[in-house]
């Protein structure tokens, strides 16, 4: 299930269960030190998953702590893009948590990869929070791109988006990225690709499909283009590199 999924059926839950899992300001001001890249604020803030006070999602007390967590990744999801963080890196990486989440066989699990996912977040913030670099059009632009990675991109689409002409557009959007949208598109799935070939088992038919290429034979050709690597070397070579982090 992706993001968006997690993210509706989550909102499903906090109509239905009415959840007042810890202190309202509490705990927006905890997604905020988040939002805003505070590591430190956000270890003060941190409440664990087991307090007093939970709503109940499940009888069964692992998966109840899974749901409650998926919550949490779907809100630092969401408070995370509305600071600046791409949509695509927010969704890649709650895409993961969610799945290791899914696959956890613990209470201690659940833990600590509830204390991982936040860190990373923060990390991402304080990366993400630079510079504006780009003009409002180009931004616009490129949210579009980000939410429909998945789907078949058209210029005249994202010119609607970003409300300037698509010749415009595209002039504006090379002077201030340095490529062109078209360019952009691609290395942007090929990122995406990255990520699903890293984090999960999905054979490359499969991401293929799922980030829209025409072709398996054409993924694979500009994947080897713009990393030196076949997608299967790329996940061989990441796979024995993990391994080697763990040792």
């Amino acid at each position: 299930m992706g993001i968006k999924e997690e993210l509706a059926k989550t909102e499903f839950y906090n109509r239905e269960y009415s959840l007042n899992h810890i202190p309202y300001d509490k705990e927006m001001a905890f997604y905020q030190s988040i939002r805003n890249g505070d590591m430190e604020e956000m270890h003060r803030l941190f409440t664990p998953l087991c307090i007093e006070g939970f709503g109940k999602l499940s009888e069964n007390p692992l998966r109840n702590l899974k749901y409650h967590l998926i919550i949490t990744v779907a809100f630092i999801t969401r408070y995370c893009i509305e600071g600046g963080l791409e949509m695509e890196s927010a969704y890649n990486l709650s895409d993961v948590y969610i799945r290791k989440i899914d696959s956890c066989n613990s209470e201690e699990e659940i833990h600590q990869i509830h204390k991982e996912l936040c860190q990373a977040y923060v990390l991402r913030m304080q990366k993400a929070r630079l510079p504006f670099r780009y003009s409002k059009p180009v931004q616009l632009a490129i949210d579009y791109i980000y939410d429909n990675l998945h789907n078949k991109i058209y210029l005249a689409d994202i010119a609607k988006a970003a409300v300037l002409s698509e010749t415009y557009l595209s002039r504006l959007f090379h002077k201030e990225t340095g490529t062109s949208i078209t360019d952009y598109i691609i290395s942007k799935r090929i990122d995406a690709a990255k990520n699903l070939l890293i984090f999960t088992e999905y054979s490359t038919s499969e991401i293929s499909n799922f980030l829209n290429f025409s072709s398996e034979s054409h993924f694979i050709a500009t994947f080897k283009k713009l990393t030196g690597l076949t997608p299967k070397k790329f996940r061989l070579y990441n796979f024995r590199n993990k391994e080697g982090s763990a040792e």
